[in-house]
């Protein structure tokens, strides 16, 4: 059911420190920062020949990122997110067998613009994934 994996998302406390990281010291492609308030993020794309690193910094005072970024001062791995044909009926099947789904269920737009949707950490390992429409 699961395709490649899109992107590991790792959130940062200092989102310019993160970048010059990347693009610096390990000289990889990153992109400018996106404000994406919908979500409560700012994220910088990695972009890496097999996958991408999406970098995550808190965008308002709601954001799912600053709470994790409180019990995780240095930054960490937030998730993981693997790419589905049809985000509707992975979210079906998944459903079926017992996972959760985080939030109404129903896919909104990531920040790549396709669909995506949440899955319970406690169902996955101790792991948040993302699936995203390819």
């Amino acid at each position: 059911m699961i395709g490649k994996l899109n992107h590991v998302a790792i959130a940062v406390p200092d989102l310019d420190a993160a970048a010059k990281l990347y693009r610096d010291t390990l000289g990889a492609k990153v992109s400018p920062p996106l404000a994406q308030p919908a979500h409560g993020v700012t994220v910088i794309f990695v972009e890496l020949p097999n996958t991408k690193i999406e970098l995550l910094h808190p965008l308002g005072e709601n954001s799912p990122i600053a709470g994790f970024l409180e019990k995780n001062t240095a930054g960490g791995i937030h998730h993981i997110c693997y790419e589905v044909e049809d985000i509707h009926a992975a979210r079906d099947r998944l459903k079926a067998e017992g996972a959760r789904v985080l939030g109404d269920g129903n896919p909104k737009i990531g920040a790549h613009d396709k669909p995506v949707l949440f899955l319970h950490p406690k169902d996955f390992c101790g792991t948040l994934v993302e699936l995203e429409q390819a």
